[in-house]
């Protein structure tokens, strides 16, 4: 309804600017900008309902999880742009696709391979992407007996991509700026956050469904098939580092907690389509709806 001016679009983080050295930030007009951030984030919400019917987490084929993944990444003004995380969201969905498939896999050396090359490409995107290798060690402990191989597997294919960056600074007289490159890890995490809390009032229906969602799971936890409930914890696992991990960026941005959209996602769904009283969970979405409408055009 009312776009800025102007919007920048930063595709690469600035150590890795040279490998597509086109000027792109202004590329897009406002309204364009936003139009392929909702076109990005309906197509996201289609590979999220495939990824979620295709391991069977909920039990039943649903669009539920497609429906919250839209209405997640609809909370917040920032959200509603292109962005780095929520480019980087297509290598989060890819990333589950091949965690949830450790599960039944006989061989998951290549696996680990990929999915640390698939963290790499997302740190070059978003620098805080990195953190999500955890999420690869986290997976192997849930899923799969201890084998160094699998563990070793996925730092070698980090850095693969890493070492390619390398010789391409190497060759261009940049390898100052390849060792700065790991100089944020060395951030401390904020003993307190500045925010202005009446943004953040549309979090309250979204708390709310968390809580009555782990009540749920909690409740049908044992009843769940095994590689349901070992999928639920690394998608809890996933949801914590993804949101944790805001803090090395100094000019932090509150679409960050975009990486977190994917797994909150799939936990809105379950309780939306496991809960008992219709007309409790009918008044939340409501709330959480009218919520989002209303926070649009009141910045406070």
């Amino acid at each position: 309804m009312h776009l800025p001016d102007k919007l920048e679009f930063t595709f690469l983080e600035p150590f890795a600017r040279l490998l597509i050295p086109v000027p792109y930030e202004h590329i897009f007009s406002p309204a364009l900008d936003v139009f392929l951030a909702a076109v990005l984030v309906l197509i996201q919400a289609v590979l999220v309902n495939y990824l979620i019917n295709h391991y069977n987490l909920l039990g039943k084929q649903t669009f539920l999880p497609a429906l919250m993944y839209v209405t997640i990444c609809s909370l917040f003004t920032p959200f509603l742009v292109l962005s780095q995380p929520l480019i980087c969201n297509f290598l989060v969905i890819w990333m589950l696709f091949k965690l949830f498939s450790l599960y039944k896999g006989d061989e998951a050396l290549s696996t680990t391979y990929d999915l640390g090359m698939i963290v790499a490409i997302g740190s070059l995107i978003y620098f805080p992407f990195i953190y999500l290798f955890l999420v690869i060690w986290i997976a192997l402990v849930i899923f799969r007996p201890f084998n160094w191989r699998e563990w070793v597997g996925g730092i070698i294919g980090y850095a693969t991509i890493y070492f390619f960056l390398a010789v391409f600074d190497y060759l261009n007289n940049r390898m100052n700026q390849f060792y700065k490159i790991w100089m944020p890890l060395g951030t401390k995490f904020p003993d307190h956050i500045h925010i202005n809390y009446y943004n953040y009032l549309v979090l309250i229906p979204v708390i709310i469904i968390l809580l009555l969602c782990f009540l749920k799971l909690r409740q049908n936890f044992f009843r769940s098939y095994v590689q349901t409930r070992k999928s639920f914890q690394l998608l809890f696992f996933f949801f914590v580092v993804a949101g944790l991990s805001f803090y090395i960026r100094a000019d932090f941005n509150l679409n960050h907690f975009l990486l977190c959209a994917v797994p909150a996602a799939v936990f809105f769904a379950y309780y939306f389509l496991y809960a008992g009283n219709k007309w409790v969970y009918q008044i939340l979405y409501f709330i959480l709806f009218a919520g989002i409408i209303y926070f649009q055009f009141n910045t406070f």
